[in-house]
């Protein structure tokens, strides 16, 4: 079959590092330890084959691509590995266990925790937070926490992959594809949001408005916050897509001084490090995970004030801490899915999987404009360019159609 092929090279890696430093909106092909390649189709014993219909690009196969993984999560990866685990599929076996017959559609948890690997609970999967599995390492699997970064549990960039049936949730009948493939990076939002649920009459600020960002302004809404949320978008297409979210402003700064006037906050100038904030919000969602936007989140912050980490950032450089401790600030961090306590329902633990297609299939969930661009698996190059790229392209979403 055909697939996309992540190889192990660490002189290509760290050539795509270099390339991204140099031009961090190009994508290179050529030094990528990427390829096309023809491969057998050798899936874990047990598994349900599935013949994928959209899959995903998401920002972890950006950061792999650019070079900025942290080398402390390689052992949780084992390669070479075909990429892509956000997908709508399609059985091609039925699995009678969950009433489905082939030809049905599903979306894919990707996760690969204590059952899925034929291993006894670890305590965090017997707790439901799965997502934490201390047991990615064992098992019948090779190493890796998800799939389509896992040797032989290879994701959707192919024409055909597996998953284990525990992992799989059936589309609704009237969802169309385009929204289902949309599953996966709204579970990873909406994760932190059930976790750390703004109270009433808080206000919140989201830092990056691309598809996660995006995501969590509206799974806020969507699950009766009545928070006044801020989101600081970098390009006009996210800022539309932020009003067409329920987002109460924007912020779009540049220098201090205008961060503490946007989240209501009173700046004070010192004579070195470029100033300091009074007051602020109390919650960030920071959806990028940089240096820079670490910084802004603990400054724009009030006493007391909740940071959390959604983007997956890896290194952090010249950050000054001091509102940490001055302020009293708790911060957070998340990864994945598993379950989470649903504010409309008191609190009840639910599977964080399917209350993302549930919302999805609400109809009361703005979906319009966030699957921005689909490419055929050919064109991978051109993918992966247009996802790089989002001011130049206007990307948010940028799928694989494999229909």
């Amino acid at each position: 079959m055909k697939a996309l092929v992540y190889h192990r090279s660490v002189p290509r890696y760290l050539a795509s590092m270099l390339a991204s430093k140099l031009a961090p909106r190009r994508f290179f092909p050529s030094v990528a330890p990427l390829s096309l390649d023809d491969v057998p189709f050798d899936p874990p014993k047990g598994w349900v084959p599935l013949r994928p219909r959209l899959c995903g690009i998401c920002g972890s196969d950006l950061g792999l691509l650019r070079g900025l993984e942290s080398p402390l999560l390689e052992p949780y990866a084992s390669l070479p590995f075909i990429p892509g685990h956000e997908m709508v599929a399609s059985l091609e076996a039925a699995v009678p266990e969950l009433g489905l017959s082939a030809g049905a559609r599903v979306v894919v948890e990707p996760g690969l925790p204590c059952a899925v690997r034929g291993v006894g609970p670890c305590r965090s999967c017997r707790e439901g937070r799965y997502n934490r599995c201390e047991r990615f390492l064992d098992g019948e699997l090779p190493p890796g926490s998800f799939l389509g970064f896992t040797r032989r549990a290879g994701g959707a960039m192919a024409e055909r992959t597996a998953a284990h049936a525990s992992r799989l949730l059936a589309v609704p009948d009237g969802m169309a594809d385009e929204e289902a493939v949309l599953v996966d990076s709204l579970a990873s939002a909406l994760q932190p949001v059930l976790d750390h649920f703004p109270a009433d009459g808080s206000t919140v600020l989201i830092i990056g408005a691309g598809i996660v960002g995006q995501h969590v302004l509206r799974c806020l809404r969507a699950l009766g916050s009545n928070s006044r949320i801020l989101v600081a978008a970098r390009h006009g297409v996210q800022a539309s897509l932020a009003r067409a979210g329920g987002a109460d402003g924007l912020v779009a700064t540049r220098t201090r001084a205008e961060l503490a006037g946007a989240v209501g906050g009173r700046y004070l100038p010192t004579a070195l490090g470029g100033g300091t904030i009074e007051g602020g919000v109390d919650m960030v969602f920071d959806c990028v995970g940089s240096s820079r936007t670490f910084g802004d989140g603990l400054l724009a912050l009030a006493a007391g004030g909740t940071y959390v980490m959604v983007g997956a950032g890896a290194r952090l450089a010249g950050v000054d801490i001091s509102s940490l401790w001055f302020r009293e600030l708790t911060i957070a961090g998340s990864s994945g899915c598993a379950t989470g306590p649903d504010p409309r329902r008191g609190g009840e633990r639910v599977r964080t999987y399917a209350l993302a297609l549930e919302l999805l299939a609400s109809g009361c969930y703005p979906t319009a404009g966030l699957l921005s661009h689909t490419f055929r698996l050919a064109d991978w190059k051109a993918a992966f360019g247009t996802a790089f790229d989002k001011r130049g392209t206007g990307s948010v979403k940028v799928a694989f159609d494999l229909r």
